[in-house]
């Protein structure tokens, strides 16, 4: 918070802000943010990557703060190709804006840019749209039930879940959130070479390698710790994030339960 308020100058027209983070899914005291960024800057538009909480988990353009005063960003940006496509085979995205004033400007500037988006892309998307609950909900459950299992098995340092009382920000996201996507990240053992983290990843049988997320298919991704981030990081072994699909939990778990094994 600190450092975000140093950064705050009368020049920011812009505060892009992402819950939680996309691979080690830290929660961010997004009130606290929001609250700052008006204090200090209150010229800025606010903007949030609401991808994850696919405008289920929470609702960004009113969240209570601490004093129960209700706030909110501008605009949310959400990837439709994820969980409102449903399928992972869309490229498009999507924004909403709280006020009519910045909508109308955005528009101008979409409508002199001539950017569009194929009717067929369209079509996909609003053909899944009448699911997504329902699929949000059962990947939600999916990836706690997976995130508990995880919790102390060998080879995993940490398993990296907002509804983990033990994940970052876990309390923020309690406070404001009903929900959570189907993302889980395993931070593995510092002791095992990213070799060996790789080919545990390699020999998932129902996990596909990919970075997407949010669609039928579970997808498992290795990231280097200490090489993610510019700033310092506070994990040291590899990262695995799991996106959970809609396929037997059971299985799944099987999977991971090979995999590790052999880890071992």
């Amino acid at each position: 918070m600190a450092s975000l308020a140093a950064a705050l100058t009368p020049e920011v027209k812009l505060v892009w802000l992402e819950a939680p983070g996309s691979v080690t899914l830290e929660f961010p005291d997004l009130t606290g943010l929001i609250a700052c960024i008006r204090a200090k800057a209150p010229q800025a538009v606010i903007a949030l990557d609401n991808t994850w909480g696919a405008g289920l988990a929470f609702n960004p353009f009113e969240m209570p703060g601490e004093d129960g005063a209700l706030l909110g960003v501008d605009l949310t940006v959400h990837a439709l190709t994820k969980y409102p496509s449903g399928g992972g085979d869309v490229l498009m995205g999507s924004i909403a804006c709280r006020d009519k004033a910045l909508y109308e400007r955005l528009a101008w500037t979409h409508s002199r840019l001539g950017l569009g988006v194929a009717a067929n892309d369209v079509e996909l998307v609003l053909r899944a749209m009448p699911s997504l609950n329902l699929r949000y909900a059962a990947q939600d459950a999916a990836a706690r039930r997976i995130a508990q299992w995880a919790q102390g098995q060998g080879g995993v340092r940490r398993v990296l879940h907002p509804a983990l009382a033990e994940s970052p920000g876990h309390a923020h996201w309690a406070r404001l959130c009903t929900a959570a996507a189907g993302l889980v990240t395993l931070e593995m053992d510092p002791a095992l070479a990213p070799e060996r983290v790789d080919a545990f990843v390699d020999g998932l049988q129902c996990f596909r390698i990919g970075w997407s997320w949010g669609g039928p298919v579970s997808l498992a991704v290795p990231y280097q710790a200490k090489g993610m981030r510019k700033l310092s990081t506070p994990y040291e072994g590899v990262l695995v994030r799991l996106c959970i699909g809609l396929e037997s939990v059971d299985d799944l778990i099987a999977d991971l339960e090979i995999g590790l094994s052999a880890l071992r």
